[in-house]
């Protein structure tokens, strides 16, 4: 094949996605979106990643944002999100998907302190030689032989980005009656969310009448009660299928009607299917 034909071949849709356990059981994608459009979600865990190709928009704290190649894309855990391509070829990263425990242990590593959470205040980083780390690590990953080089990389990227972006951000210790109703609706969640939870059921909870919570349940978060429910089931369903659970048990075991249902879900959020997570 000649290189004009080559220049020419449409941009497909592709994810390579693999779990590091020696890592905290960080995740790893490598992917080009063209159509798919990840709805308003949230992860337990940091997102961190370089854009290799084009562009794409997310929503993140309430805006739109647009994030280019070479800049870095990072989303504190429990932090609403969203993302989709701008035009038609759509756009390529590298993500990892660090945990808390971890990203605080190298926080200590770098600074000698203990952090609460370590926090980046700036959902869009304009840093290319961190970029380029973060790539040359992603890719450095991707080869499972050499645990000494991942170490030290994964460790030169974290304490990089700690030290040059990072703030200690202290955990809330007091609410607003509100922001307490909403806090209450999420923990009732947390534990019925396999259950065929009501607005009414959370109001209750809450002590809200169901349309103040739902109002207010938005303000806060960004999404719809329904909306963060269906997220909550899709976090526990990846919790069972990283276990070895089927994917059809995983689905009933978490609320969702099916297999289908949850992999509808599970691919609008996390960007891969239920199979492609249980490899």
């Amino acid at each position: 094949m000649n290189t004009v034909s080559r220049l020419h071949q449409p941009i497909k849709e592709q994810t390579k996605f693999w779990r590091m356990p020696q890592y905290d059981n960080m995740e790893l994608l490598h992917a080009t979106f063209i159509t798919h459009a990840f709805t308003r979600h949230y992860h337990e865990w940091y997102a961190i990643g370089m854009i290799e190709r084009n562009h794409y928009t997310f929503y993140y704290r309430g805006a739109m944002h647009t994030i280019h190649a070479g800049q870095i894309v990072v989303i504190n855990p429990g932090e609403i999100h969203s993302g989709e391509a701008i035009d038609e070829i759509g756009w390529t990263y590298r993500m990892l998907y660090p945990g808390i425990t971890m990203m605080r242990q190298i926080a200590y590593e770098v600074t000698g302190k203990f952090w609460d959470l370590p926090t980046f205040p700036q959902g869009v980083i304009d840093d290319l030689d961190l970029a380029r780390a973060i790539q040359r690590c992603h890719m450095a990953l991707e080869d499972p032989h050499m645990r000494l080089m991942h170490d030290t990389l994964i460790r030169d990227v974290f304490s990089m980005m700690i030290l040059r972006h990072a703030e200690n951000k202290p955990m809330p210790l007091r609410l607003g009656h509100e922001r307490r109703a909403v806090a209450l609706a999420k923990e009732y969640m947390a534990v019925h969310y396999a259950d065929n939870i009501t607005l009414e059921d959370l109001s209750s909870q809450a002590g809200l009448s169901p349309y103040h919570l739902a109002r207010v349940f938005r303000a806060e978060t960004g999404m719809a009660p329904h909306q963060y429910l269906i997220n909550l089931r899709v976090n526990r369903a990846r919790v069972l299928l990283e276990s070895g659970l089927p994917i059809v048990d995983a689905a009933t075991m978490t609320g969702f009607t099916d297999q289908s249902h949850l992999s509808r879900y599970f691919k609008r959020i996390l960007g891969i299917t239920p199979g492609q997570y249980s490899l």
